[in-house]
């Protein structure tokens, strides 16, 4: 009898939409089981459901061969299921022992026993071999440890099924390591893992069984060692896809974006950006690795010129940029495909087609003597959607209606169209489909090897690996570290720089550059 099954899930949302059309599955217990699909393929929805962040239309959820109603996240923890969310929901300020035990903290009516919710997360930590400093604050610890601390919290409210939702997305190859170490451990003692992630190599590695979702349906459910990566991605999409990016050698040209001791502050006046130099050429990709929060997000924010410098230069051919604001950049011939695309990348409600000259609303052939020219937008549009693949109805069609794959689409197709001298693109294929990824690399490097210069920053070692010509890693607002992308440039060698256990002298960046 399976642990936890969803029969004929379906779920329609009040505009139509509909998200999960009879979907099931069944997990067994003590197993890794791994959830993929494309963006919009309706396997996020299926997990809210099970944790009840979201009911059912139709459907029925049976836990150990009972039915059972999860109509909230507290129904479902009463129930032995945990959900580790993506984006960490801890109180910073608290320590790891207080984040674990919030809610539900030992002690007698008003009194908390600080000492006894310390000694039960070391407990449970050595129990799961999941490593955490109990009582150091949540601010002061890296990223790796945040996420023992959010799997322990589920473990401490009595989960026996863990959901991970996309577990590695912010951690190097090292707390990778480091995590499915604890998730097998975790399988040891009988817990159950849903796995979702867009990392097919991942679920090769970590899961027992698959379960793939495409358009909203659940395709199938395949045993992990008898299938393969291009296997599980020709489900994913219904098509072939090549996951090898077709990167000719170049020879790269002059230098187009130099930076020199840039220092950025944040708004308490911390330097998260320190005394940071390199540059970028023609022809050539350079990839920014590092975990998240080291200083990646100001510096592009300072390179597009939404942000201003403390101190330092930024040159593109040879002409300083810094401070001049985000008009002033893209006139200097710099895009930038923005790390938050619904934030800063698209107005949902404008059309495909004016999101596409948002940019370039008021230069010819789309404006002429103040007044814009609905004609000339339109065909733009049209044009776009055809050229990258754009899925939509039509170009008028407003972004905000389009799956994340295609919205992204949309970015790439304006910031490429610009004539640009240097792209700056920042979690390019963040949150989508294994199509549009395919799609995606494969337009950077046809851009980079025509001789665009192009700065990639990207959470995803993997992508940054296959990507560069030159890795460079940032550690605590600094560059540690300078490549050049050979085969001896493994994940494990940049994960020690990642991590600040080493540095290069400035020699050796040099020798590099």
């Amino acid at each position: 009898m399976p642990l936890l099954e969803a029969r004929q899930i379906v779920k329609v949302y009040p505009n139509g939409v509909r998200a999960n059309q009879d979907v099931s599955f069944a997990i067994e217990q003590g197993e890794i089981h791994a959830i993929v699909g494309e963006n919009g393929a309706g396997k996020s929805t299926l997990m809210k459901i099970l944790y009840g962040l979201e009911t059912p239309t139709a459907g029925q959820i049976v836990l150990r061969g009972q039915p059972v109603h999860i109509d909230t996240p507290h129904r479902a923890i009463d129930l032995g299921i945990g959900m580790v969310h993506q984006n960490f929901m801890l109180v910073d300020s608290f320590t790891v022992a207080e984040n674990i035990a919030l809610g539900r903290e030992p002690g007698n009516g008003l009194v908390v026993n600080r000492a006894q919710a310390i000694a039960d997360t070391r407990r449970l930590s050595e129990t799961y071999g999941l490593h955490v400093e109990p009582t150091a604050r949540v601010e002061t610890v890296p990223v790796g440890m945040r996420q023992r601390v959010e799997i322990l919290k589920a473990l401490y409210r009595g989960a026996e099924i863990l959901i991970l939702d996309e577990p590695t997305a912010v951690l190097t190859p090292r707390e990778t390591n480091d995590l499915f170490a604890a998730i097998r451990n975790l399988i040891k003692e009988r817990k159950t893992v849903i796995f979702i992630t867009h990392k097919l190599r991942e679920v090769i590695e970590i899961s027992d069984r698959v379960s793939v979702m495409r358009d909203s349906r659940m395709i199938g459910t395949v045993t992990t060692r008898d299938t393969t990566i291009p296997g599980l991605a020709r489900m994913m999409v219904g098509r072939e896809v090549f996951m090898v990016v077709d990167k000719p050698p170049v020879q790269r040209g002059k230098s187009v974006l130099a930076v020199r001791n840039l220092t950025c502050a944040n708004e308490a006046g911390r330097a998260v950006v320190n005394h940071v130099s390199f540059n970028v050429h023609e022809a050539e990709i350079l990839g920014i690795a590092g975990v998240e929060g080291n200083g990646q997000t100001e510096l592009v924010e300072t390179l597009a010129g939404l942000r201003a410098p403390t101190a330092g230069q930024v040159l593109v051919d040879e002409q300083p940029i810094h401070g001049l604001g985000p008009r002033k950049v893209r006139e200097a011939r710099v895009t930038h495909i923005p790390e938050d695309r619904l934030t800063n990348g698209v107005a949902r409600e404008s059309s495909i087609a004016d999101n596409l000259i948002v940019d370039r609303y008021y230069r010819a052939p789309f404006a002429s003597g103040g007044l814009l020219n609905p004609a000339a937008i339109l065909q733009n549009g049209r044009n776009m959607v055809q050229e990258f693949g754009i899925v939509t109805r039509d170009a008028e069609q407003p972004v905000g209606s389009l799956s994340g794959g295609n919205m992204q689409k949309v970015i790439v197709a304006r910031e490429f169209s610009s004539s640009p001298r240097l792209l700056i693109a920042a979690q390019p294929t963040r949150g989508v489909d294994i199509g549009a990824i395919e799609f995606i690399h494969q337009q950077l490097v046809n851009r980079r090897t025509a001789g665009l210069a192009i700065l990639l920053v990207s959470a995803d070692l993997q992508e940054v690996m296959k990507l560069s010509d030159r890795i460079m890693v940032m550690y605590n607002g600094e560059v540690v570290a300078m490549f050049r992308n050979t085969p001896d440039v493994t994940e494990e060698k940049l994960g020690l720089y990642m991590l600040g256990g080493t540095r290069q002298t400035a020699a050796e960046m040099e020798a590099q550059s």
